[in-house]
């Protein structure tokens, strides 16, 4: 290293207007005294064994919707010049594909919000090593871009929808245009971007009754509904405990329809576990941060939209790349900082019903 000073984890306020509450909880880890040495070749894995090849790459932590289970009243947009520009996401993003990383998501925030997405995901898709792109989207927008997405490299998209009835869909949202997303899906598949896939928040009394209507979605369709069990958060951390709701509920439900097969051909499979009716075009997926971790199979960290290397959805280990970026650092030292945070990985989320995890307000702070 350099004899530079900077604190890789350290949390820099810079000129956020948001109050005190919502900023990110700062890291509880001391900067060590020295890094790791960066050995070429050897992949990148933290100290339980698990390999990390999934980076997702959160670029706004802004939103065209305030769904009541993921972002609270009263948050305030970042200042510009805190976010990370396109130069310095395709850097980083460059020095974790020569670790060992060779899958990337575009996240938010909303991301198709920012302009210039589809240049951002040229640039990625130019990067030696990534065999994998994607994006995660609220789809309101996803109508005027996904054919330009698609030109640009894109490979495949996930959807949040979290009701098929409009009226109920304006409620979780506070407002989004379900027509709006339903044709962004339409688009997508048009555009060809496979697989799409829908994401439904499961929650009681909200949409566990769509959960049939959801499969049905499957029959003809070619895309994939993913039904995630609510996880606590913040401020909501009440309402989700009130509203938690299964995935194995959920599953008897999609059962009582047609019986499910279980099926293991869905790209980019994640922690999902996934299903199928006979003859359906696409498959249903449930993925069980509550009742069933998946922590063992970790294989992804998160680069915030502030340029924090997060460990953990719901842990509080960060390691700040972005000052020392901006301070001149080597590739080889980013290198070694994101090495460190392999070392300070955690095991597992640690959530429990009820209880917010780890003072997050909104996951539009960290990527989701």
């Amino acid at each position: 290293m350099t004899s530079r000073s900077f604190n890789p984890l350290r949390i820099v306020p810079g000129r956020d207007a948001r109050p005190a509450e919502a900023q990110v909880p700062a890291p509880r880890h001391a900067p060590p005294a020295s890094l790791p040495v960066l050995q070429p070749g050897r992949a990148l894995a933290d100290t339980f064994g698990r390999g990390i090849r999934y980076l997702r790459v959160s670029v706004t932590d802004r939103c065209n919707m305030r769904c009541v289970y993921c972002m609270p009243h009263g948050m305030d947009w970042l200042p510009r010049d805190e976010i990370l520009s396109y130069e310095e996401i395709l850097r980083l993003v460059r020095v974790f594909a020569g670790l060992g990383v060779s899958r990337v998501r575009v996240t938010g925030g909303e991301p198709l919000v920012r302009a210039g997405i589809p240049d951002l995901v040229r640039g990625l898709r130019e990067i030696p090593g990534l065999d994998d792109l994607a994006l995660s989207t609220n789809g309101l927008l996803l109508g005027e871009h996904a054919a330009e997405l698609k030109r640009a490299g894109l490979r495949r998209v996930n959807v949040s929808i979290d009701s098929l009835d409009p009226k109920k869909f304006r409620e979780i949202t506070q407002g989004g245009d379900l027509r709006k997303v339903l044709a962004g899906i339409d688009a997508a598949i048009a555009a060809g971007l496979s697989p799409v896939k829908v994401n439904v928040v499961a929650t009681r009394g909200v949409n566990d009754v769509e959960a049939a209507e959801f499969g049905r979605l499957t029959m003809d369709r070619p895309v994939v509904v993913r039904f995630i069990e609510i996880m606590p958060l913040g401020d909501s951390a009440d309402y989700q405990d009130a509203n938690f709701v299964s995935a194995d509920e959920i599953l008897e439900r999609l059962a009582a329809v047609a019986p499910l097969t279980p099926c293991d051909d869905v790209v980019g499979s994640g922690p999902a576990r996934y299903y199928r009716y006979e003859g359906a075009r696409g498959a249903i997926g449930m993925i069980t941060p509550m009742s069933h971790t998946f922590c063992e199979k970790c294989n992804r960290v998160r680069l915030t939209s502030i340029g924090h290397l997060r460990l953990c959805l719901f842990g509080d280990q960060e390691v700040d790349l972005r000052t020392p970026m901006r301070s001149g650092a080597s590739d080889e030292e980013l290198s070694r900082l994101i090495l460190y945070g392999m070392t300070i990985k955690p095991e597992s989320h640690h959530l429990v019903r009820g209880e917010p995890g780890c003072g997050l307000r909104a996951l539009s702070q960290v990527g989701g």
